[in-house]
């Protein structure tokens, strides 16, 4: 009689799970995702061209195109705007930079009412410290890879 009652309990709890989970179309969150992702890059594009109008070199642009995207971002995260972007466009707002800076953002203005040490301070890096981590890790050992290769005159 338990087991029948365990079976049943297990049962209603599978059905209630697929009730309560939300369907996702796969194919238009792609869409969405790209159109998200692409229009950052459009918008990094326009800034790039609109430096090289104005004389700037390539690496000049460059930097100016990065400080905008990044302060865009941050804006956006401040204004809770970039949030509701990143509900609509998925991973498509994980473009590079755009993505990093917001993952900085968030936690600082997040954890600003707990002070600048004990908040901004200890909280800032919770999103994009493992980012970190693990990007100067995997650029040491592939660092170390190739650095084996061309001693070995692979490279």
């Amino acid at each position: 009689m338990a087991d029948i009652l365990k079976q049943r309990k297990q049962q209603e709890y599978q059905e209630y799970v697929k009730q309560v989970t939300p369907v996702h179309n796969l194919f238009l969150n792609m869409c969405k995702a790209f159109v998200t992702g692409g229009a950052i890059c459009v918008i990094g594009q326009f800034i790039l061209n609109w430096c090289d109008r104005i004389g700037m070199k390539q690496e000049t642009a460059g930097g100016w195109c990065s400080l905008w995207l990044v302060l865009l971002s941050v804006i956006l995260t401040g204004c809770n705007v970039y949030q509701k972007l990143a509900k609509f466009g998925g991973a498509g707002t994980l473009v590079p930079i755009t993505g990093f800076a917001n993952s900085v953002a968030a936690p600082a203005i997040e954890y600003k009412k707990e002070g600048q040490v004990f908040g901004i301070g200890c909280k800032i890096f919770t999103i994009a410290g493992p980012v970190i981590l693990y990007g100067v890790l995997t650029s040491w050992g592939l660092g170390v890879i190739y650095w084996i290769l061309k001693l070995t005159g692979v490279v």
